[in-house]
Formats: C-alpha cells, structure tokens, sequence
C-alpha cells in the first residue's frame, strides 16, 4: 500500500517541478507565473502583494503563512482556473463588491478540477470561497471572516459551493457575512468539522442530493443547519448552541438521516420539519428550546426514536388526527417531562406517553387561550384525557419511552455552562 501512494504521488508531481521565491514587489507574482511550468511551486516572501492573481495551470502558490494578498476593492483576489491547483498559507483580503460576479477572496472555476485552498485566512471579502462548478475540491482548515459593513442578507457567504460534485469542506472556522456554507444545486459533498458563528445560516442547502453535514460546530447564529429541496442527506453528530431560529431545519427534504447531534438553547425550536417525509431522526439531544420538535405541512413516515427530549417549553407541535407512533422494536425517546415508572427495570416506561392533548391543539391555534390554562375548566378536560386516552384526539404516541437520556459524544465537543 504504501509503494502504491509513493508511486501515485510521483505520477501527480511533474518531473523537474520546480520552487521559486517571489519577491514582494509589484507585478512580481504575475512576472513569475509567466516563467514558471506546470506544477512548480511560487513560495511569496513575507509582505503584503497589491495583486489579483490568476492560476490557470497545475501549481502551488504558498505564501508560507507570511503572505498578503490584497485585490484593493476589484473582482475576486486570486482566480483558479486550472486543474490541480494548490493554494495555501495565504491571507487574502480586498475583493470586489459585486454579488453578479460573486467578487470572492478565492474563486474555483469549473476547470479547477482537484484544487486545494488549505490553511489561509481570508478576511473581508464579499464572498470568502466560492467554489464554483470545480470538482472534487478541497477546501481545509482555513479561517474566513466576512464583512460586517452591510445588512447581513447583503452580504455574501463564507463558503459558496455551486454544481461541485464531491467537493470536501472540512476544519473550516467561518464568522460574519451571510450564511457560512451556501450550497446549490450540487451533490456528493462532505462538509465536516467546521466552527460557525455570527451568521445567518451555519449550512444553508438548496438542491444538494447524496451529501453530508458531519461533526460541525454552530454558535448563536440565525439558523443551525437549514437542508432544503434535498435528499439522501446524512445530518450527524453536529452541534447547535443557541442558535435564534432552529438548530435543525429539513424544508421538502426526504429520506436523510439526521442522527446524535446536540441541540442546546435554540430560541425557537430544536428542529423544524416542513412537508419533509422519510426521514430517521435517531439518538439525537434537543434541549431547552422553545418547541423542541415541530412538524407540519404534511410532514409523513419519519422514523423518531433514540432521541432526548429535555425541558423544551413545548417538547412536541404535531397536529393531526391519528396516532404516529415514536418507537421501533421496543425502543422509544427519552421525555423529561415525562413521569414515568419502571417496575421490571427493562430501562423502558411501563406506560406509553402522549405529548400533546387537545388542548395544546387549542393553545396553538389560538394564543390567547393562554390566559385560561390554570382555569378550573381546562384543568378538567387535560385530567380528562389523562384518565380516558380514548378522549385524545390523535398525534405523536410513544410506546417504549426511555428511562434514561443518551447524551452524544459530540455534546463534549464545545464546553457549555447553560
């Protein structure tokens, strides 16, 4: 194995690729390129460059972690428009203004089949990265910082991924601007282990089938993880700390997997489904939110069970009327709310439970019906249903409710004191 990637990794470097150290001075990067060949490496010497920088060959531009490059307000700071281009320990600032040409500090073309853009700060721009069109790119462990003198809706996105068929975003810490990963109409992506906070958005997805969000981190943005228009997409082990809408949102999203993230303090709801049908939410923490998982518009054959459900305000919205139930083979979710007894001590509630009666029904069609709920007449008709289930009037019915919470591992990943 290891003779076989030594050999792969001699056929991917062209012979004789030469290094060559870049002077900072004007017009030193583009007087390089134009003697350099196909796969040599341009190292920049510690400085700031006053540049757009085009790349349209197999090459490496490494600014060694000591480099600027500075567009000075003017289209997209540096242009990849080749394969198997790296770009790498750059800080990149000054693109254009221009959401039409999608003024970007690092733009990926559709010819940049194979780039790289690891390890730089970009700071500033429009867009941070857009990686448009170019196939089975990487883009790791950079820090991106977007502008904060516009609304945030004008602003443009951290990470812009558009019709970049298995691209990989991954250890990516991205802050400001709109949303932090945008995607649209693209497939086969991974977008794993990155920070987002100050956003609209942590990932937003629009028609972005066969994919995966794993392992990300969203802090106090407007919006978790939205996955919209999408199928087959796997939403595991993330965390949302505070987000102001939702910390998870699938809007006509089918057949995903949405599996052990954490949910914490979302002001709203914990996760939103709209007319989204198929999906398995499993092993999953939603805590402190104000519902903590809310289904509408039709929302049809989704699989609830493993999940914890810990003093959320309301811990389901669920109209309908007939029972769904919430458990397979003996299995439910974990309900804090939830006086339960266990005699056999199966580690299973010996009785089913509802989380909704009739009553809430009432309250959320009419709000103001919150002004009656310690009248004597209320209490009457939830004691009611409480002694008679046949008086319910149908929705979530857990079987096997558990005894005891399952908290993900990923819940150790960002220390929080509530």
């Amino acid at each position: 194995m290891r003779w076989f990637l030594l050999i792969a990794s001699l056929m991917a470097t062209p012979l004789g690729a030469a290094d060559w150290d870049v002077p900072n001075r004007a017009g030193a990067i583009a007087e390089i390129l134009a003697q350099a060949a196909d796969g040599d490496t341009l190292r920049l010497s510690p400085g700031t460059y006053a540049e757009n920088v085009l790349l349209d060959r197999p090459m490496i531009l490494d600014g060694q972690g000591h480099a600027t490059l500075d567009g000075q307000g003017e289209g997209s700071v540096v242009t990849v428009d080749g394969p198997d281009v790296i770009v790498r320990g750059l800080t990149v600032l000054g693109s254009g203004s221009s959401h039409e040409t999608i003024d970007s500090g690092i733009k990926l073309t559709k010819k940049a089949t194979r780039a790289q853009v690891l390890d730089n700060v970009v700071l500033g721009n429009l867009y941070g990265i857009d990686i448009h069109g170019a196939k089975k790119s990487l883009v790791a462990r950079n820090r991106i910082e977007g502008r904060l003198d516009r609304r945030m809706n004008s602003r443009g996105n951290g990470i812009y991924v558009w019709n970049a068929p298995g691209a990989v975003v991954e250890g990516n810490d991205v802050r400001f601007g709109r949303d932090g990963i945008f995607v649209n109409s693209s497939r086969r992506n991974i977008f794993r282990d990155n920070l987002f906070r100050d956003l609209r958005f942590a990932v937003h997805y629009m028609y972005a089938d066969d994919s995966e969000v794993t392992g990300n981190v969203s802090i106090g943005n407007d919006l978790g993880y939205a996955v919209m228009f999408s199928t087959r997409v796997k939403v595991a082990d993330n965390v949302s700390i505070g987000d102001r809408e939702h910390g998870v949102m699938l809007n006509y999203a089918n057949r995903g997997e949405i599996s052990g993230n954490y949910v914490v303090n979302a002001q709203e709801k914990c996760t939103f489904l709209y007319n989204s049908h198929k999906n398995m939410f499993r092993d999953n923490w939603f805590e402190g939110c104000g519902i903590g998982i809310h289904f509408t518009a039709g929302s049809q054959d989704n699989r609830i069970l493993g999940n914890a459900f810990i003093g959320n305000r309301t811990q389901v919205k669920y109209v309908s009327t007939k029972w769904v139930e919430w458990s397979e083979e003996g299995r439910g979710n974990y309900w804090s709310d939830f006086a339960a007894f266990d005699v056999d001590g199966n580690g299973i509630a010996d009785a089913p439970y509802r989380p909704n009666d009739s009553m809430d029904h009432v309250l959320w069609t009419q709000p103001s019906a919150k002004l009656l709920l310690g009248s004597p007449a209320v209490q009457l008709v939830r004691w009611s249903q409480s002694a008679f289930p046949a008086l319910l009037p149908g929705g979530v019915i857990d079987s096997h409710p558990m005894m005891k919470p399952v908290r993900p591992d990923v819940s150790e990943k960002v220390p929080h004191d509530g």
